[in-house]
Order: C-alpha cells, then structure tokens, then sequence
C-alpha cells in the first residue's frame, strides 16, 4: 500500500533517542540535586533562593514529564505502524499520531530556545496604533485579537487591562497580560512596528493603503522583586472608564492612570471592578515597566525593546503583511515569509517566533515559506 510506505519512510520507530535537548536523565539528576536542596534544615531561610529551587524544580519535571510523554507517543505510533499496511484505520490514526507528535516537539524545541532570565515569566504586552488614522486603529485592533487568538492555541490565560477604543474602528491603544510558561519569551520576538498594506475599507475609493502598529512587551515581574518607587515621584489620576455604553457603562471615577514623572512612563487601568483593583493591577504594570527599563539601561547592546521605540512609520517596521495586489506576510529580521495571511492574522505565529529565536540563538533556521 503506498500511504503506508510513504508513513513508513516517515516514521522510524527504533531506535529512537529522546536525548538531545529533551536529555532526561541530565535532567533526572539535575533534579536529584535539587531535591536534597530542599531537605536541607536551612533551605527555607533565605525565602528568594528557595523560591528560585522551587522554580528550577518545577521546570526540570515539566521537562521530565515532556520526554516521557514523548517516548509514550513514539511506542503508541510504533504500535500503529504494524498494522498500518493491513488496516485503513490504523493508518489514518498513525497519520494523526505524527501529526501531534510533530507538534508538540516543535513547541518543545521552541521553549529550548529560551534561556533568558526573564522568559518564563508572564507577559504583559501593549499595542498602539500609529500614522494611518482610522486605517492604523483598525489594523491595531487586528493586531490585538491576532495576539489573544495566539495566546488561546497556547493555552495562556489573558485579561485586557486597559483598552482605548478608536474613534471610528479598531483601537487606539490596548494593555493586556499573558499569563503562562515562557509567556513573555515568546512573545517578546513580535515587539516592534508592524505594517499592514491593503485596500482601505474606510474609504469610498477603497485606495490602496499602509498602516502602522506597535507591539510592547514586558515580563510580568514577581511581587518578591523590590522595585523601589517613591510616592512624590508619582501622578495619579482617576476618571470614568471608557465603554461602549449600556447597563454595564462605568458611572464612577474607578479607572487609573499613573505617571511616573522621573521616567515618564504612564500605565492605564480601567477593566477592573473598583478603583483600588484598577490601582493595583496599574502598580504591578509600571514596575514591570521599570525593571525592564533598569535591564535595557544595563545592557551593552541594542536590544528589540530599544529597536520598537522608534517612530511607529515607514522603515522601522519588523514584519509587513500585505494584503493588496498580493498576500503575504514577511518578516523584516529572518526574511521568514508566508503568503497564508489569513492562518497569520487568525493567531498563527509560531513559525515567525520560532524563527525569530533560531536566528537570535545562532542556529540554522529554515529558509523560505512556512508549511502550508
């Protein structure tokens, strides 16, 4: 039967290492180590570097429990295999069976590329529409459900904190948090200017148009980390939330807004039910804002952060999406490209972060369009 020679050359059943960078049983005995950490009398002592075991514990047996759920896979499909050539059922759970199998390595070795001190924490991530009026607000606000849908095929749990409607469509700015396992190192990659190029539907002539959009991310900092912010050096101000009207439109002063008068940095927050939540979730925000802006100062180099301050307009773009007088989506960075722009914009962006982070890492990165 030639499907199931063709799944045969596919997939290779034995033998087949999970080593490489899964390696359970360095990890195994990383793990090991850590666990007579904690039985030591003064473990506890120092509250910070306990939290930092228990953190390294807790990411050593996802990685564990990872490899094995590999390996259960690869027998599962082992199994399938021997009576794929007899049997169209087998054969059709065999093709399912390497598909997720694909998948979920992918997505490990996706996570094996972030190292960075701040990658596995939460993320809070802010877009701002740029030049092109109402045009820049709408592609804003298809950038805003682009990055939740993403964040829904991930599993992560997201709350918008603070969104400002356009005028006409879409959004001028929008705040939200990402809550998952390196939520903030795979979403970092997508911070910068985005530029969509299309046929205006805010037009009579429909002409041809480009707008402009930036993306801001931020981790999520723990409420362990002292990030010293002195009450003189703050704005606070209060005013009605903004809403679209009806029973639930806001009729007290209980959205936020804080301005840190030595950085200038201003947080919003409005999607609370009180005003001393909306302060709260502000507060937590602004330091996150400020211990990134304390790193950025630290490093030697430029990094993405600092490239997505730039004026939000032609040529300080990362990634192009074009709609009209063809469809594709390009990044600037790793010449990654896709003409499916419509998967893209419906959250699909693992192929532009996976590439993104091979080529930050040094590793070979596939060139070319995304599989289809």
């Amino acid at each position: 039967m030639k499907n199931s020679e063709k799944s045969t050359k596919r997939f290779q059943p034995a033998p087949v290492n999970c080593g490489g960078f899964f390696d359970p049983e360095s990890k195994r005995q990383e793990l090991a180590k850590l666990e007579e950490e904690l039985t030591k009398p003064n473990f506890w002592n120092d509250q910070e570097s306990a939290q930092t075991v228990l953190k390294a514990r807790s990411r050593l047996e996802t990685a564990i429990q990872k490899a094995e759920q590999f390996r259960r896979q690869i027998d599962d499909a082992g199994v399938l295999l021997e009576f794929a050539s007899d049997d169209e059922g087998s054969l059709s759970e065999l093709k399912s069976a390497l598909d997720k199998l694909e998948k979920d390595v992918e997505e490990t070795q996706t996570e094996a590329l972030l190292s960075g001190p701040n990658d596995a924490r939460n993320a809070i991530v802010t877009i701002n529409a740029g030049a092109g009026g109402t045009d820049a607000q709408d592609w804003a606000g298809m950038l805003l459900r682009m990055y939740l849908r993403w964040c829904e095929r991930r599993g992560f749990k997201t709350e918008i904190v603070d969104e400002q409607p356009g005028k006409e469509a879409g959004i001028k700015s929008a705040t939200f948090t990402a809550s998952g396992e390196y939520a903030y190192g795979l979403l970092v990659p997508e911070a910068g200017v985005h530029r969509l190029v299309r046929l205006s539907p805010f037009n009579a002539g429909s002409s041809r148009e480009t707008s402009f959009a930036s993306v801001f991310v931020y981790p999520e900092i723990a409420d362990d980390i002292e990030i010293e912010i002195q009450d003189k050096d703050l704005r606070i101000d209060t005013y009605r939330s903004s809403g679209a009207g009806g029973q639930h439109v806001n009729v007290t002063d209980s959205a936020v807004r804080i301005t840190h008068l030595p950085s200038g940095i201003v947080v919003t927050c409005q999607n609370q039910r009180s005003q001393h939540q909306n302060r709260y979730v502000a507060m937590k925000i602004l330091k996150s804002k400020l211990y990134e802006l304390e790193i950025e100062k630290k490093r030697a180099e430029t990094t993405q952060l600092e490239e997505s301050k730039r004026d939000i307009s032609f040529g300080s773009q990362i990634r192009n999406y074009v709609l009209h007088p063809y469809r594709l989506v390009k990044d600037v960075r790793t010449k990654f490209e896709t003409s499916d722009v419509d998967r893209v914009l419906d959250g699909d962006l693992d192929d532009f972060i996976e590439q993104f982070l091979l080529s930050k890492s040094g590793a070979k990165s596939a060139p070319g369009e995304a599989n289809q």
